[in-house]
């Protein structure tokens, strides 16, 4: 009968700060599917004066998110972008001003998570910027093509909404729920 065998200490912290890279990426998808939703969902996560207790504890100057403040002006910027993504005036995301700001959200949605989920905060914010960057052309690709084919865009904009809603609220339950992270 074999022993089975256990995972040495340092391999397990490169499967967790590995896993840590994936859930800042796949956030930073997110951030490039609609920019605002995900730091408004921060936000709600680590809003101190709830209900319940803050969920995500941030320190030093990432302690803002957990404002009252924060809250109401994310959560503004979000439904806002909700409302002007389906107004037929408003540029592209892939336009240069949009795409900047993306990743640059990308990038601030990363650095505010790598404290809990470990790693090196430039690396996070570098992996959530690339995040941005796929997330905003494989958002573009998904949406034109579904569009095209049932005709329409306006029910296809709202499911990018409610799944940007969903994914971010999700990937910030596994960084804060999970033991692997505390």
């Amino acid at each position: 009968m074999r022993t089975p065998v256990l995972v040495d200490a340092a391999a397990f912290r490169a499967i967790l700060v590995s896993m840590g890279y994936l859930l800042v990426l796949l956030l930073g998808m997110c951030t490039g599917l609609r920019t605002m939703t995900p730091i408004a969902v921060i936000c709600w996560f680590a809003y101190e004066k709830g209900v319940f207790e803050p969920v995500l504890m941030l320190t030093g100057w990432r302690h803002f998110a957990g404002y009252l403040v924060s809250v109401i002006i994310f959560t503004v910027f979000a439904i806002g972008e909700f409302i002007g993504d389906k107004l037929p005036n408003t540029p592209a995301r892939t336009s240069p001003i949009g795409l900047f700001g993306r990743i640059a959200f990308g990038v601030f949605v990363g650095v505010l998570i790598a404290p809990r989920v470990g790693g090196h905060h430039y690396l996070k914010g570098m992996t959530g910027g690339i995040g941005a960057l796929l997330g905003t052309y494989g958002g573009w690709w998904v949406r034109t093509r579904l569009s095209a084919r049932i005709g329409k865009d306006w029910p296809i904009a709202n499911l990018e909404d409610w799944f940007t809603i969903a994914a971010s609220i999700f990937l910030l339950n596994v960084i804060t729920h999970s033991d692997f992270f505390r």
